[in-house]
């Protein structure tokens, strides 16, 4: 059985709604980022063998062979679209580790893209003739008193935890300045956009003034709605040859309680750290999803990640959350991470509906 690898790994900035991207379809978006890692990976697009892409709010149509068939991609290759929300774009990678492992394909691209500004309209339709009613957020249980309003299951969480509003900002404003301060090596310039709009100096005083979502959830301590592309090349051993290689050293995907999502990553990593024969001390960079402040302070302190290795170079709350992609944003960046540092790496992210994943990648 093959190990896979990656080979290479990019992703687009991450633009706010309505922003830089709000005129770019999700094929758009995706196509310079394809287009790049064939390039950097010195394949020709006749060596792919299949393209795995996350979407969450492109309301279906196979997003993958659109964005294949634009990007150049031969015929042969199909297209398998995903939505599992937010971890969609980092299961891509499992997927593709399956798939190359069990002898199915050799080169694979696996990722994620949103356009959060382009998204269609969703509306439900009724049998006895009312008219279409819209709606923004899809049912993620069958029950309504376990399917929560993210922010509202974000404040729970700080409450459960004692995670104070102080302790959230502090980090976000964290966040914000390492981004400031990391270079982006992972980052495809695109409509003349060269780094994440949204980054900026943020202060307490710009917390204090930023509005309540709910309780200690502010708009500064919660990741803006964004649009953004990322993907990888995975291959076989066999097409590792004298690239550059990250191996893909384990994956796993849990469920948790619907109404707690935010620390259901803890049992990922926990999960596939043991699939990997890893502990915490192993680890030399860590990737935990932004979505809200609370959520990954939650998953640092439940999965025991030293502070030191965590979001070194910021995180999803200081250049926004384009769903289906920030997985593969993730696992983008731990590509270029682990090129500097060498030794193993781990990124996780939590999905409504109380679904964590997690993986791990060693460069040794």
């Amino acid at each position: 059985m093959s190990r896979s690898y990656l080979i290479a790994a990019r992703r687009s900035p991450i633009a706010p709604r309505s922003g830089a991207f709000a005129a770019l379809s999700f094929a758009d978006l995706a196509q310079p980022v394809l287009q790049q890692i064939l390039a950097d990976a010195g394949l020709a697009p006749a060596e792919v063998d299949e393209l795995i892409v996350s979407n969450a709010l492109g309301a279906g149509g196979n997003p993958a062979r659109v964005i294949g068939l634009q990007a150049g991609l031969p015929d042969r290759v199909a297209g398998l679209s995903i939505d599992r929300q937010c971890a969609g774009g980092m299961d891509a990678l499992l997927i593709a580790d399956a798939m190359i492992r069990s002898g199915q394909h050799d080169v694979v691209i696996a990722g994620g893209v949103e356009s959060y500004s382009r998204r269609p309209l969703r509306s439900r339709t009724f049998a006895d003739g009312r008219p279409p009613e819209a709606y923004d957020q899809a049912p993620f249980t069958p029950w309504p008193d376990r399917d929560p309003d993210m922010a509202e299951a974000a404040q729970a969480l700080a409450q459960a935890w004692g995670i104070s509003k102080a302790d959230q900002d502090a980090w976000a404003i964290q966040s914000h300045a390492r981004t400031q301060a990391t270079k982006h090596p992972e980052i495809v310039p695109i409509s003349g956009v060269m780094r994440d709009p949204f980054t900026r100096q943020l202060t307490q005083r710009l917390c204090d003034k930023a509005p309540v979502v709910t309780g200690t959830i502010t708009a500064a301590n919660m990741a803006v709605a964004a649009d953004g592309a990322a993907f990888v090349v995975m291959v076989s051993e066999r097409w590792v040859a004298q690239r550059r290689a990250v191996a893909f050293a384990a994956g796993r995907t849990v469920g948790g309680d619907p109404k707690v999502p935010g620390t259901a990553p803890i049992a990922a990593i926990e999960a596939t750290l043991a699939q990997a024969r890893l502990s915490v001390a192993d680890i030399q960079c860590a990737e935990i999803m932004e979505a809200f402040a609370v959520q990954a302070i939650a998953c640092q302190q439940g999965a025991k990640l030293p502070l030191e290795i965590v979001n070194t170079g910021g995180g999803a709350l200081a250049w926004g959350h384009p769903v289906g992609a920030s997985g593969a944003v993730m696992a983008a960046r731990l590509y270029h991470q682990l090129g500097q540092t060498g030794g193993a790496g781990i990124a996780a992210i939590a999905a409504a509906g109380g679904i964590g994943s997690a993986i791990v990648l060693r460069a040794d």
